[in-house]
């Protein structure tokens, strides 16, 4: 694995995305909200998920440059959508939050280590 990012592309579009559903998290947009309570995610925790999402894209940029900080933020992405993904099951959410949000996020996540990192 790279300590840095070769190409910066692909972890500079995940740090865009980070920072966009940081912002839905501000005050949760509807879909948000939805999958949110869906998956019986404690409202209490919610105001976490915006500083969390903001410190990933944060993470993600500042790894263009420091070694090996990209790699591990876009690994700790990966674990947080495996978790994401065991809270749908668990809550039998097998509808389009599954599938488009946590999947495609871990696919996109995974893709960018292995694009950019391996």
């Amino acid at each position: 694995m790279s300590s840095l990012p070769d190409p910066v592309w692909p972890v500079l579009v995940l740090a865009v995305i980070q920072l966009a559903d940081a912002v839905f998290c501000v005050k949760p947009l509807a879909f948000v909200r939805e999958c949110l309570t869906d998956v019986r995610f404690p409202r209490r925790w919610w105001p976490v998920l915006t500083p969390l999402k903001l410190a990933a894209a944060a993470g993600l940029v500042a790894g263009i440059w420091v070694p090996y900080l990209g790699l591990v933020t876009t690994f700790a992405l990966i674990a947080y959508f495996l978790v994401a993904i065991g809270a749908h099951l668990r809550a039998r959410d097998l509808g389009r939050n599954l599938f488009m949000n946590a999947i495609g996020m871990l696919v996109i996540c995974v893709g960018v280590a292995w694009v950019s990192f391996a």
